[in-house]
């Protein structure tokens, strides 16, 4: 068994787009664990968009990462020494522990995963964060009805891809938009969505109209930004704006920009509603053994872009911001 512990510091906060500076990579001897701690190798780490936002000093729904703390991240791996009397050796557990290829834990926040059931990245995205975030944004907070028009950004990403597909399954009609032909082909090919918007080759404003005749009822919004605003102008009485994410801003270097057209909220009498997926975590099981049964029966497919080695971390996490990832995006920690 290796001895050296691989892991990502945080070393300065990034102004803008995060860069060689903002880390430190730093390999150390293993910790020796005492009672009532666990010894995890990390065999996968999932890369999210809202990574971004953690770096950042301000007021959010969850403190930021400390100068010269590893990284904070969701991981999947084995048990492979425990002190601890609810984890075993051979034991695998999800959980945060960070960008790191071994964690030491006292089991908080750690829960057991079956990787005989699903595969081990699936833990990390549709029966992980993102999963459950795409699960109870849309039927909790976008409420969608059979019939209905719902629209999803970011809809070829991790959040969104599963989205569109639980739309489906309620007998709404789903518009995905992406960036890219690919992705927008792989959308109404592979997952069923009805139309998709190209957003890298096609006015997004006019690319609404065409493919959302009767309006939008449902916007699950995960980018902000100009798309947010060009949605506004489409939505419907009553309409509902679920707002995941904006990754279009979160490198900005300037004020974040704003929707103009939010008084179209006040016409429709439209609500807009953020989600972060943490409220709900007493309903978890619940949703994952239901996004596990449509799994199972074919109604979800799952697509992850995994990248191999730690060391990449860095590039791999600018994947995201430069549209470059193709599902769900997870490093592999050994190559």
């Amino acid at each position: 068994m290796t001895t050296i512990n691989k892991q990502w510091r945080l070393k300065a906060r990034p102004v803008g787009e995060p860069s060689a500076e903002t880390w430190d990579y730093t390999e150390t001897e293993i910790p020796t664990i005492t009672d009532g701690q666990l010894l995890i190798r990390v065999d996968y780490i999932s890369i999210d968009p809202a990574m971004r936002g953690w770096l950042n000093d301000a007021k959010s729904y969850i403190a930021p990462v400390k100068i010269g703390d590893v990284m904070r991240a969701g991981t999947v791996g084995e048990v492979i020494e425990s002190k601890h009397e609810k984890f075993a050796v051979g034991d695998y557990v999800a959980g945060h522990d960070g960008v790191q290829s071994h964690a030491v834990s006292d089991g908080t926040g750690l829960h057991k995963v079956d990787p005989n059931l699903a595969p081990l990245p699936y833990y990390l995205g549709v029966l992980g964060m993102p999963g459950m975030t795409g699960y109870f944004g849309l039927l909790k907070t976008g409420q969608p009805k059979a019939g209905e028009t719902v629209v999803v950004s970011g809809a070829a990403g991790a959040v969104g891809s599963l989205v569109g597909q639980i739309a489906k399954i309620k007998g709404c009609r789903v518009v995905g938009i992406a960036g890219g032909s690919e992705k927008c082909k792989f959308l109404v090919d592979e997952l069923g969505f009805d139309a998709t918007i190209d957003y890298k080759n096609e006015d997004v404003k006019k690319a609404l109209k065409k493919t959302c005749p009767n309006g939008v009822d449902v916007y699950f919004d995960n980018v902000g930004g100009d798309i947010l605003n060009d949605v506004l102008t489409q939505i419907n009485l009553r309409a509902r704006i679920v707002i995941c994410g904006a990754i279009s801003q979160y490198n900005n270097t300037t004020a974040v920009k704003g929707p103009s057209n939010y008084l179209s909220l006040l016409v429709n009498r439209a609500r807009m509603e953020g989600i972060v997926v943490f409220d709900n975590i007493k309903e978890y099981p619940i949703a994952m053994k239901e996004i596990a049964g449509w799994i199972q029966s074919g109604d979800i497919k799952v697509k992850d872009h995994i990248v191999e080695g730690i060391e990449t971390f860095p590039d791999t996490l600018m994947m995201l911001f430069k549209g470059e990832n193709f599902g769900k995006l997870v490093l592999k920690v050994e190559e």
